[in-house]
């Protein structure tokens, strides 16, 4: 138990919450100690009810049971893997940067799921930040199941068709890795590919809040550099999949509510 104890304090502030508080919730509504309905997000309970928690709450909340379990697993699996290896690598150092991509992808879902009706954001959330990793790491070999190999250009797109082959859904995934491209677009590839201005800029507050940890330059005013293949190594513990690799690693919504994004 205390081993367990050791690696959660071992991860960085935002993915450690992040996961922390998704697991925490999650279960909360499982075992119905919170009512599940209290936790989602609904167009009628945010705008016309000022039910301004479901913002939050939506975002750590997953409806987990006997069909959905192993989704929300995977879930959160992408969630440490991904968002560890971006915290740690890319905004080591700067977590008022990571903090805005966090709260500019929040806020880009949150709108999402109030025009599409969908009403948990983890789903897009997860895939907006694997997203923006793949995008950094184009040309590093990812292993996926059964030995396949390819770049992780093309990792958000193989989960994207898996998901819409086993389930039948997949907006939720498409949403996200939509957001993704618009953070990415306009942070990186719109400045350092197209030599234009820098159009989105980390707030000011962020900094007061989670001042730099490093001497680096400040998110938004000068592009930082696309890290390198041994730049995006965790200096923490990861979980393997098969033959040793890390999925997607370097060589690698009462009731009615709660089930209908399976029609998603």
């Amino acid at each position: 138990m205390s081993d367990i104890a050791d690696w959660f304090k071992s991860l960085p502030f935002f993915t450690r919450h992040w996961l922390g508080f998704t697991a925490l919730f999650s279960l909360l509504g499982r075992f119905k100690i919170i009512d599940p309905l209290y936790l989602i997000i609904t167009y009628d309970s945010v705008v016309n009810k000022f039910q301004i928690w479901r913002l939050f709450t939506s975002v750590f909340f997953y409806p987990v049971d006997a069909m959905t379990g192993l989704h929300f697993l995977f879930n959160c699996y992408f969630l440490y893997n991904y968002s560890l290896r971006l915290e740690m690598s890319v905004y080591s150092g700067r977590p008022a940067d990571y903090a805005f991509l966090l709260l500019f992808s929040w806020i880009c879902t949150v709108i999402c799921a109030l025009i599409f009706k969908f009403y948990f954001l983890m789903d897009s959330l997860v895939m907006t930040v694997l997203y923006i990793w793949c995008q950094l790491n184009k040309e590093v070999i990812v292993n996926f199941w059964f030995g396949t190999s390819f770049k992780a250009m093309y990792l958000p797109w193989v989960l994207f068709a898996f998901n819409f082959i086993i389930n039948g859904r997949g907006m939720l995934d498409i949403i996200g890795i939509i957001i993704g491209h618009l953070f990415f677009f306009l942070t990186y590839q719109y400045p350092l590919e197209f030599n234009g201005a820098t159009l989105l800029r980390t707030p000011q507050f962020l900094y007061k809040f989670f001042p730099n940890e490093r001497e680096t330059s400040r998110f938004g005013q000068t592009p930082i550099r696309r890290p390198t293949n041994q730049d995006q190594q965790p200096r923490g513990s990861g979980h393997n999949w098969g033959q040793g690799q890390v999925l997607g690693s370097h060589k690698t919504k009462k009731k009615n509510i709660l089930t209908c994004f399976v029609k998603i």
